[in-house]
């Protein structure tokens, strides 16, 4: 696979130059005195022109903020001091009216979620037109013009058709790439991209990183790219800031980075990271790591004979979506899978978005109804369950969702989350037992009993995935469905959180479903993979048979898309 970094070598020309930034938020009086919290503590780097720079970091370490100083994209109870140097102009000491000429012009964002950045009302002609008629004087006929060219560069098929969709109407990549073609409509000389591939798949992941790299070559301009994945920085990188807490731990050129990092917490970033050649008991944390812990003792061996809890047979499921005026066409999401479960296993099911693996896992737990196939649990079909019977099985099969802040009730505290479902189905004798045992579990996954009277706010997002793992384990379940459950985690919380489910797999004797795009995740964590394309199993195998030597082609190519950092011996121009 061809390099996508840049190796035409660093200009000498710094086109932003970042000194001693120090960024704080008020955050009100007390007694009469304002509180202020200090998230940036002095940071300093420079962007040359025609390069790449990737600013890495934890969530919360400060990286976002840094990036979103240059253009005062933060929110106005922010205090920023220091120098933002860009083309010998400092940002900070600009007026709103010439930042507003730059914002969209000479520096452009793409960020992590395009749905929230493209406006839901407007079709995408609308929203790529607004900066060419703003900033280059075109008019609409114009800028249209120029619209359909810009999707072309982006990659996107039947332009001009498409200049008349609404985001809604388009695919997670496909909105990236309007993003993309929004940012770039004025060829800005700095792109500050924001964890743009964090929520996609890994194949998309791969083409929106090349189409980044291959539009920064054409249009000559610099990239400032913000991640917490060292895997995907090492490939589109010329330079790497680590930071932690608001400040700079290491600033160097990638390839020292990855062959010989110099602070103790690049170190352990690099190590806690899931690996596709790999495969350790258990995965390093950051803390463990710089506090030279090893990694703990061996997971407990799986039982070759262990019963098969759940057998899925034939499982089916069609959407009908409207077709014309009156018509209405079949949708077939899920098309026949079939798999065993055994005690104590992970099967892990990978495929790309739209490739039916989260509506399986959806029909399996009847979240949406079956149009066909049986799904045996200790040999009784789920799916002819009713009323009470249905009932007590909900409590053997539980789920974990991506978003555990959209699954967490924002009005309940910790301790009505986690006793709501003991109530519905009689668990405790008593309100001091379900306490007692929600106390018990939350410390089982790494809080304390303090957590029973906060709200899921007051928690960062590994922990309120802690919380939800433990909601589920209050109905003491035998099989959990995990979607997409540790993706939108950055690297270190993902470990704890992985670490976290094989001990919890090792006590309880616990099945899972783990539902991922990321093949380097579901390597460490899982039995069995199922890969999933189209609705249709293209291919089923032991994890280490299949990551080992695929047989399809598609799997192939999903193992080839997988981010493996800083490779020298791809380091060619593509």
């Amino acid at each position: 696979m061809p390099s996508i970094r840049n190796f035409a070598g660093w200009s000498e020309t710094m086109l932003l130059s970042i000194q001693d930034l120090k960024v704080a938020f008020r955050m009100g009086r007390v007694d009469g005195v304002m509180q202020r919290q200090l998230a940036v503590k002095g940071v300093s780097f420079d962007v040359p022109e025609n390069s790449t720079v990737a600013l890495v970091g934890e969530s919360g370490s400060g990286k976002s903020v840094t990036a979103m100083s240059v253009l005062n994209l933060l929110p106005t109870n922010a205090e920023r001091e220091g120098r933002i140097l860009f083309q010998g102009r400092d940002l900070l000491q600009t007026g709103l009216r010439e930042l507003q000429a730059i914002r969209g012009k000479d520096i452009a964002c793409v960020f992590q979620d395009p749905m929230s950045s493209l406006n839901p009302v407007f079709n995408v002609a609308t929203q790529i037109c607004e900066p060419l008629m703003k900033h280059m004087g075109m008019t609409r006929r114009q800028a249209l013009v120029r619209a359909e060219e810009l999707l072309h560069e982006v990659g996107i098929p039947e332009p001009k058709r498409r200049l008349s969709a609404f985001p809604h109407e388009m695919s997670g990549g496909q909105q990236q790439r309007v993003m993309i073609a929004v940012a770039l409509a004025c060829s800005p000389k700095l792109l500050i991209a924001d964890e743009p591939t964090t929520a996609l798949d890994v194949t998309i992941q791969r083409q929106v990183m090349e189409l980044m790299a291959k539009l920064k070559q054409t249009h000559k301009m610099s990239l400032l790219f913000i991640s917490h994945d060292l895997g995907v920085v090492g490939e589109i990188s010329d330079h790497v800031v680590v930071m932690r807490h608001g400040q700079v731990r290491e600033n160097a050129p990638v390839e020292r980075i990855f062959s010989d990092p110099q602070d103790a917490y690049t170190k352990a970033l690099l190590a806690c990271r899931p690996s596709l050649t790999e495969n350790p008991a258990r995965l390093m944390v950051i803390d463990d790591h710089i506090a030279g812990r090893s990694a703990a003792a061996q997971t407990r061996a799986k039982d070759p004979e262990a019963p098969v809890l759940l057998e899925v047979t034939g499982l089916q499921k069609s959407f009908w979506l409207k077709d014309g005026l009156f018509g209405k066409r079949e949708f077939k999401a899920v098309k026949g899978v079939n798999f065993k479960l055994r005690k104590g296993y992970t099967l892990g099911v990978v495929g790309e978005s739209g490739s039916g693996k989260t509506t399986m896992g959806l029909t399996l737990l009847r979240l949406h109804e079956p149009t066909g196939g049986q799904v045996l649990f200790e040999g009784r079909d789920l799916l002819k369950l009713s009323g009470a019977d249905w009932q007590q099985m909900r409590r053997r099969i539980q789920v974990v969702f991506q978003n555990p802040y959209a699954s967490l009730n924002p009005r309940f505290t910790i301790g009505q989350t986690l006793r709501e479902p003991m109530e519905i189905h009689g668990i405790g004798k008593d309100a001091a037992e379900r306490d007692a045992r929600a106390v018990a579990l939350l410390q089982r996954v790494g809080l304390d009993e303090a957590a029973m009277a906060k709200y899921p706010h007051e928690f960062s997002g590994g922990q309120r995935q802690r919380i939800a793992i433990a909601r589920c384990l209050t109905l003491q379940p035998e099989v959990l469905v995990l979607d997409e459950a540790v993706s939108a985690l950055d690297v270190s919380v993902q470990a704890q959180v992985l670490n976290l489910l094989r001990d919890l797999q090792d006590e309880f004797g616990l099945s899972y479903i783990f539902i991922s795009h990321d093949l380097a995740v579901v390597k460490f964590i899982s039995d069995e993979v199922l890969v999933m394309q189209n609705g249709d199993v293209v291919e089923q195998a032991p994890t280490e048979v299949l990551i080992r030597s695929p047989r399809e082609a598609y799997t192939q190519r999903l193992l080839g898309a997988v981010p493996r950092g800083y490779n020298p011996g791809a380091a060619q121009p593509a």
